[in-house]
């Protein structure tokens, strides 16, 4: 009889690791992303540009990971990310089709987020689309009160009647013009449009009928813009309300006096460690300060301390609530912390944005 040995079965385990960071995790970074100065000027400028509260903001790492999608105004602050580069894209409308009264405003940039480091991106509101608007020769409405100009964009096709008087938004790029009378269609010319341009047509027509037609741009009438903030030589400084300091800003400016501040009231009732970011609210003594118009965290927000007398009486949310959200400008001095944030003290002067 034979003896037989049962060996142990060895089994080889092969270990693919795709990245170091398995082992040693990076430490993730914070994304600040604020509006600028001018684009508030922007937003308080015209009745057609909306609240940048309300704007859609979009931050997408590199590798297609959409680390937030909504409105500008529920996003955290700070965002924490892992490191790498991500595309912060704002919008005040998602709807980019040929339309009448739809300027729609944004600002896309590349931010690089750092290991523990601290990312700020600057948000400019301006306009992304591009604006037509088209006056017709009584000429033409008298031999056909149905004329109008047929606006080719793309795959798209908008219709720029006689009498219409709104500006007609398209997507910039090669855009095409063609008058429509009675069964006849005339091209008129080829355009390239850009972001931010207002482009101006008068199309004219001899008063005979046996002539042609011909077309005039406006030179005058194309809109530019530039943002101008009155009353600074050299951007925000905090000397006026005109080039006052953001949230931002002023959590950097430890030591600055007779500064003014702005940004959106959103809490009260501070301790060293908490807030409380919807009323009932128990303390006069204080506010919290955010460069959005909501917050749920301390983190990015600036403490101010309110002294007894006129200021604390407008200000404080035990007896004003409805201020929860509204934009204020204050001037004070920045001290590096109060209630264990950097905070603002000594308010001198106040006022508040008007309502939307």
């Amino acid at each position: 009889m034979k003896n037989f040995v049962l060996l142990p079965l060895l089994t080889t385990v092969v270990l693919t690791v795709s990245s170091c960071d398995y082992f040693f995790p990076q430490e993730e970074g914070r994304m600040l992303v604020f509006f600028s100065r001018e684009s508030y000027l922007a937003t308080k400028a015209s009745d057609q540009v909306p609240d940048t509260n309300s704007f859609i903001l979009s931050i997408t790492a590199a590798n297609g990971r959409t680390v937030y999608d909504g409105l500008y105004g529920s996003a955290p602050q700070p965002i924490m990310a892992n490191p790498g580069t991500y595309n912060v894209k704002v919008s005040s409308s998602l709807e980019e089709a040929p339309a009448f009264s739809n300027p729609i405003y944004g600002d896309e940039q590349t931010v690089v987020v750092e290991p523990g480091g601290e990312s700020v991106t600057r948000l400019l509101c301006q306009q992304v689309n591009s604006g037509v608007k088209i006056s017709f020769d009584p000429a033409i409405t008298y031999r056909d009160p149905d004329a109008s100009v047929n606006i080719t964009s793309g795959e798209s096709l908008l219709v720029y009647k006689a009498g219409e008087s709104r500006i007609a938004y398209f997507p910039p790029g090669m855009t095409h013009f063609d008058l429509l009378m009675g069964q006849q269609s005339t091209p008129l010319l080829d355009r390239v449009l850009r972001a931010r341009e207002i482009l101006c047509l008068n199309v004219h027509a001899p008063v005979q009928t046996s002539g042609g037609v011909s077309v005039s741009v406006d030179t005058s009438r194309i809109w530019t813009s530039e943002e101008v903030v009155p009353g600074s030589s050299g951007g925000t400084t905090g000397d006026d309300k005109a080039s006052a300091l953001d949230v931002w800003s002023a959590r950097q400016g430890a030591g600055l006096r007779d500064v003014w501040v702005y940004g959106y009231i959103v809490g009260g009732d501070l301790s060293s460690s908490k807030a409380s970011y919807a009323p009932p609210f128990s303390s006069r003594t204080n506010l919290l300060l955010s460069s959005k118009a909501v917050a749920t965290g301390r983190e990015g927000c600036l403490s101010v301390q309110l002294q007894q007398g006129d200021i604390r009486d407008a200000l404080n949310l035990v007896d004003n609530p409805g201020l929860l959200g509204r934009q204020v400008f204050l001037k004070g001095n920045l001290v590096l912390s109060y209630y264990g944030l950097p905070g603002l003290q000594g308010l001198s002067e106040f006022a508040l944005s008007p309502l939307p």
